[in-house]
């Protein structure tokens, strides 16, 4: 065979590549250490050693990324002129810019959401384009991150340039064609041995793998960014949403376990529809001290954790408000959000249908497209006049097009304020304004019509934007939560506002009012492999007769998919639902929860009573004791039975929603 050029000496093309994999390697090692270092507090309960151990562990997924951004070098070793250095270096460039931006990117994102690179990054890519690049331009250092991701990646450029200058391969001994063949050979193999990161049979190197201990964030620095949201993007196209769940056991087995673990004595199933639960629930009178409808008002508190809400035991000052009104209502002390971002909130405590691995963001995609048998369909079968007042643009999450196909009647957002005290470029009024338009519009309402009214917050959101002068004092002494809490307090500080203008109304006296978080947030310290704390919120029910009938304090457990339900035991009389949850006045047991994090993280979790099993994708489960008195504490525990017996209920419990979900049976005809 003849070649057009004669072949090259073959060992400056295997330097070159040496010392790209060296620069790539170490380069992914310094954004392991950045990122360390940026979530410093995290790591400082935590052995010297695990954290030693992560980074040996994560060297395991730079080696892929590696290995894949080789492959076209790997192939010019077929050519008989050998690798184009400067070709090569421009290459390898590109590539460490990329590198560099989604670790950059990362530190912020882990930051806040307590997860590496996933799905919600492209998530929010879909949402408005205007909207995101304000929160981002506003809420983070973006010149400097940009300025840092051009002085790593003219480093890496510079020292692997000069790596190979000078060497003269015209000077060197040619070798022969065959000889660079074989060595192709044996380093195309590497490269595909490299790439699957592990020498065991079968699969290869899976984000599983990358969890060698016990805390949280050691297993979470072992991983890489680029490796994770590389398989989110791959799973947004390839993920079999019925794979992993729906073949757990027999289907007429998991509708019997999901009854059980939902059905009361007050609740009969409305045979011959085609939901598996679709019921009717028999409240009985309600709590209404009148022959009056009761109205309803939600109130959803954006970031509103409850690891620092005073009145669940917390220092700091942070909702003097909130702790004020806790005197007045019966307070859960063990609730929990479905998911880790607004629209799991939003969706769960509406729709009662709980947060699913590969449905996230059901107001989007088209298995949302039902009509969901929650609060609006009960309420509305009653004529309640129905109200969603909100800081920010409805086209976000696609919540005017969801609620709207769901009965909500009237929408009033950001574009719907007339002067309003303060309004930022990003999410729109603040929470003062938003509570005060609430106030207006409830006043307004007949005396005689009922009404239901949804009330969301916004301003303890990046970028917390806040109004000057604030009504409150700044939070100190959090540290880098000082920002996120000083929102936080403005926020309590404009829902007591609210309840001040409540209380000297006319329906008042006739109204429940139920307080809650949308989810919580990352803080340094991380529960059980779900991060329990970023679902822990705090839910306060207020209403005529509440306190005298079901006490001032529940350690009942529970999350936001028990919400409607709830609702229709308080109003009394039978309502017709298809809930995911119970009403919590009327649960005679611990009560449970399932719970999973946003994003692509398939992570689930079983909570009943004061235990929570933890399931992450083949990894064995974990079950913990969890305790949030005084100090929030998890231990892992072993009990075999329990763990059985709630891995059982957890696989029925997401079988049968999923189920019913893909084959249009989570509504109602």
């Amino acid at each position: 065979m003849k070649f057009l050029y004669k072949s090259s000496h073959i060992k400056p093309d295997l330097l070159f590549l040496l010392r790209a994999f060296i620069h790539l390697m170490a380069l992914q090692s310094l954004f392991r250490g950045i990122l360390l270092w940026r979530n410093s507090e995290l790591g400082t309960a935590i052995p010297s050693n695990e954290i030693v151990q992560s980074f040996f562990v994560g060297m395991r997924f730079d080696l892929i990324m590696t290995a894949y951004v080789m492959i076209p070098l790997v192939l010019t070793l077929l050519h008989p002129a050998g690798i184009r250095k400067k070709w090569a270096t421009i290459w390898l460039t590109f590539v460490a810019v990329v590198f560099t931006f989604f670790a950059i990117v990362e530190l912020d994102f882990y930051h806040e959401f307590h997860v590496r690179l996933n799905s919600l990054a492209f998530q929010y890519i879909k949402e408005d384009t205007g909207t995101v690049l304000s929160m981002i331009w506003y809420g983070f250092p973006v010149v400097r991150y940009l300025l840092l991701v051009a002085v790593i990646s003219s480093l890496f450029y510079f020292t692997l340039s000069r790596s190979h200058k000078g060497v003269t391969e015209q000077a060197e001994r040619a070798s022969s064609y065959a000889i660079r063949l074989g060595i192709f050979c044996l380093v195309a193999a590497s490269t595909v041995l490299a790439g699957r990161g592990t020498l065991r049979q079968g699969p290869p190197l899976r984000w599983g793998d990358a969890f060698h201990s016990e805390y949280l964030f050691a297993n979470h620095l072992a991983l890489n960014g680029s490796f994770t949201l590389t398989k989110a993007f791959i799973s947004e196209f390839k993920y079999d949403k019925q794979k992993q769940w729906l073949k757990k056991m027999p289907k007429a087995e998991a509708v019997d376990v999901t009854r059980k673990l939902l059905f009361t004595e007050k609740d009969s199933l409305i045979k011959g529809d085609h939901s598996p639960i679709y019921r009717t629930y028999h409240a009985g009178e309600g709590v209404s001290l009148s022959t009056k409808p009761l109205n309803v008002v939600m109130i959803l508190m954006e970031s509103f954790s409850a690891e620092f809400v005073g009145s669940l035991g917390h220092k700091g000052d942070i909702t003097p408000e909130f702790d004020k009104l806790r005197e007045e209502g019966l307070l859960f002390k063990n609730f929990f959000s479905n998911g880790t971002h607004t629209h799991q909130g939003m969706f769960a405590s509406m729709a009662c249908f709980p947060n699913l691995p590969g449905f996230s963001y059901l107001m989007q995609q088209p298995e949302g497209d039902t009509k969901f048998a929650g609060v609006l369909k009960f309420l509305g079968d009653r004529n309640y006049q129905s109200l969603y007042v909100y800081n920010g643009d409805f086209a976000w999450d696609n919540q005017r097009g969801f609620f709207g196909g769901q009965g909500m009647q009237r929408f009033i957002g950001r574009n719907d304020f007339i002067n309003p005290k303060f309004s930022d470029p990003t999410w729109g009024v603040s929470d003062e304004d938003m509570f005060n338009r609430s106030a207006e519009e409830l006043a307004k309402i007949p005396e005689d019509t009922p009404f239901f009214a949804l009330l969301q917050s916004l301003s303890n959101h990046t970028p917390y934007a806040l109004p000057d002068p604030l009504p409150v004092e700044q939070v100190t002494g959090f540290s880098e939560l000082n920002e996120h809490l000083t929102a936080m307090r403005y926020s309590d500080w404009a829902l007591g506002e609210f309840f001040k203008k409540a209380k000297q109304s006319k329906y008042y006296d006739n109204t429940v009012f139920l307080v809650l978080g949308d989810h919580g947030f990352g803080t340094s310290h991380q529960l059980t492999g779900i991060d329990l704390l970023r679902f822990h919120v705090p839910l306060l029910v207020i209403g005529p007769n509440v306190v005298s009938t079901h006490g001032s304090t529940s350690l009942t457990v529970g999350s936001q998919v028990d919400l409607a339900p709830t609702i229709a035991g308080l109003t009394g009389g039978d309502a017709a639902h298809g809930c995911w949850g119970r009403d919590l006045m009327d649960v005679k047991d611990k009560g449970f929860a399932v719970i999973k994090p946003s994003g692509s993280d398939s992570t689930t979790a079983f909570i009943d009573g004061n235990k929570v099993l933890v399931k992450q994708p083949r990894l064995d489960e974990k079950l913990y004791s969890y305790s949030f008195e005084k100090k929030s504490t998890a231990t892992l525990i072993s009990d075999a039975t329990h763990e059985k017996d709630s891995k059982h209920k957890l696989n029925a419990f997401i079988q049968l929603s999923m189920d019913s979900l893909l084959h249009g049976k989570a509504g109602y005809k």
